[in-house]
């Protein structure tokens, strides 16, 4: 366990660069349709010489507006070549953190539906909140399958080595991802302490390990026909061994380390079968780890909050709430 006076010497350690050293800024605001909130300025990049194993040829970030009509808000970008978070801080910190990683199979990052909804609704609630913007795995980056862990392992890292700054406690950082940022985050709470690079500063030796994970309509499975074939394509390109499908399925890789685990999936979810999340659990139980598991009838894939409302789905961030309560955290 890290405690606090660990964090803060950590902090000193890395530097006290957040919000005095230029950062990359948040992916961009673009179109101007549908309601639109304040997007957070606040951004810590995670590697301070550039991300390690870049392509010959630089990527270039480019962002999509996807909002319909009057919808919230709906932006997608690809190309990242800055990995970085972008921070929500609460009026009142709760000591809480939580590292969201959103979806977008793997080819592009989802901004709003699976990243800033939820950490808004978080940071209301006292949590602040890191919305992770993460390396994907078919730009070329030399860690290939492992680049977006790397980033997870990386950004958990800072978080607890600048708990200080932020008023947060070491021992309560969560994380949450959605569909592929589900499969980010089942990574990292199953292969947290695996070397993916290597070390840079004195954040590096500090725990990746969640205090507790949520998969929300995670991908799961790299193995076909259970596996979401867009996502399995992209991480493991088209003929993976299955012994490179079985390293990469997350349910593979539970063990009795793995954080308590918080599930939520729908049973009509027609892009990454509820199978994926049943498989979880199943490897959660005979490992001993805590898991808790809800499986609504609606909802489809990719709903986030937004997409949720006025189903019985759209209940799934409170349940969540009070069952971290449970576990210490919020």
């Amino acid at each position: 366990m890290i405690d606090r006076r660990n964090a803060i010497l950590g902090t000193l350690a890395v530097g006290l660069s957040v919000g005095v050293d230029a950062q990359t800024p948040p992916p961009a605001r673009v179109g101007g349709r549908g309601p639109r909130l304040p997007d957070p300025s606040e951004t810590i990049d995670l590697w301070p010489a550039g991300a390690p194993g870049a392509p010959a040829t630089l990527l270039v970030e480019v962002v999509e507006d996807r909002t319909k009509g009057t919808d919230a808000t709906d932006r997608a970008v690809h190309g990242i070549a800055r990995p970085r978070m972008v921070v929500f801080r609460p009026a009142k910190p709760n000591g809480s953190a939580m590292l969201v990683m959103p979806g977008g199979g793997y080819v592009r990052i989802v901004v709003d539906r699976e990243g800033y909804e939820i950490a808004r609704w978080l940071a209301d609630r006292g949590w602040t909140v890191f919305v992770l913007f993460y390396r994907l795995p078919g730009d070329g980056w030399a860690a290939g399958p492992d680049v977006a862990l790397s980033d997870a392992q990386r950004a958990m890292r800072l978080i607890r080595a600048r708990a200080g700054l932020y008023g947060i406690r070491p021992d309560r950082v969560a994380a949450m991802g959605f569909s592929a940022g589900g499969h980010v985050c089942g990574d990292l709470a199953t292969r947290f302490a695996q070397q993916t690079y290597p070390p840079v500063d004195a954040a590096d030796p500090l725990s990746a390990r969640p205090d507790v994970a949520a998969l929300i309509y995670a991908v799961q499975s790299m193995t076909l026909p259970l596996a979401h074939p867009g996502s399995r394509a992209v991480l493991l390109g088209p003929s993976p061994t299955p012994a490179l499908e079985q390293a990469h399925s997350t349910a593979s890789n539970v063990t009795s380390a793995t954080p308590p685990c918080f599930l939520v999936h729908a049973e009509d979810d027609r892009s990454v079968a509820v199978d994926n999340t049943l498989a979880f659990r199943a490897a959660a139980v005979r490992a001993g780890v805590a898991v808790e598991t809800h499986l609504f009838a609606t909802g489809g894939h990719g709903f986030g909050m937004s997409k949720a409302v006025g189903k019985p789905a759209a209940r799934w961030p409170t349940l969540f709430e009070e069952w971290a309560r449970a576990h210490g955290l919020g």
